[in-house]
């Protein structure tokens, strides 16, 4: 039970890989709150770890204060932030919609992570420090078409992450980011062997190898010299050279 005793705030948590983090700390003992645009499913989640639901858009400056505030009053202290929320937003450059949809992406995706870590390091800094983890992705790395707003807030993501790193680091606190690769968050089962085959690890990706990483990541004892960096986790698909025929 690493985690008795902490608060973890995870954003993005009513589904998915939020969700299996949410899950993972309060496992691990952790007081988990879900921040999350979903009230149904966030207030859903947070009954089964026992924790508290603040609906929550993080792209919203005021949102993410109420949050932080909420959290502050309720219980006191943040020992760790896992920045999770994001959305897809794939579309054409070309479209109508694609200045708007750039800057809601990028909204979510990294303006909302710079603003809930810059709430939670002013709670983890009054009780000497926490950790920041920050859910990137492989598609920092490499893109399919149409996913420039994607693939720039990932990559945008990961500057963000060791910037953070050297800034909070002075107040004992950590500052991670994981990048996932192919996530399946929902049925499983539908998934073909060829999909499967596309990993060097034999499978595609499910939660609770996410939550894993976090939880490390959350742990001082495990990571407490691990900050600035970014896990891969992705069945080693990124490292494949694929030829086509």
């Amino acid at each position: 039970m690493p985690l008795v005793g902490k608060v973890a705030v995870v954003t993005g948590a009513a589904q998915g890989i939020g969700r299996s983090i949410a899950q993972a700390f309060a496992g691990a003992g952790a007081r988990v709150v879900v921040a999350d645009v979903q009230e149904e499913k966030g207030r859903a989640v947070a009954g089964e770890v026992g924790g508290l639901f603040v609906r929550t858009d993080v792209s919203d400056a005021r949102s993410v204060e109420n949050l932080f505030a909420d959290v502050h009053r309720t219980c006191g202290r943040v020992d760790v932030l896992v920045n999770n929320a994001g959305i897809a937003g794939f579309g054409s450059m070309f479209a109508e919609d694609a200045e708007e949809r750039w800057h809601r992406v990028l909204g979510v995706n990294l303006t909302g992570a710079f603003l809930c870590a810059r709430q939670a390091a002013s709670l983890m800094k009054a009780t000497g420090g926490g950790a920041i983890i920050n859910i990137s992705s492989t598609r920092a790395f490499q893109s399919e078409p149409d996913s420039e707003a994607y693939g720039a807030s990932k990559a945008g993501l990961l500057g963000l992450n060791h910037a953070l790193a050297v800034s909070l680091g002075r107040y004992g606190i950590r500052v991670n980011a994981i990048c996932p690769g192919w996530i399946e968050t929902e049925d499983y089962d539908q998934l073909r062997p060829e999909d499967h085959a596309q990993h060097p690890a034999g499978r595609v990706g499910r939660p609770e190898d996410i939550a894993r990483a976090a939880l490390f990541l959350a742990d001082p004892d495990q990571s407490g010299f691990l900050t600035g960096q970014h896990i891969v986790i992705d069945g080693g698909m990124t490292v494949k050279m694929i030829y086509l025929e």
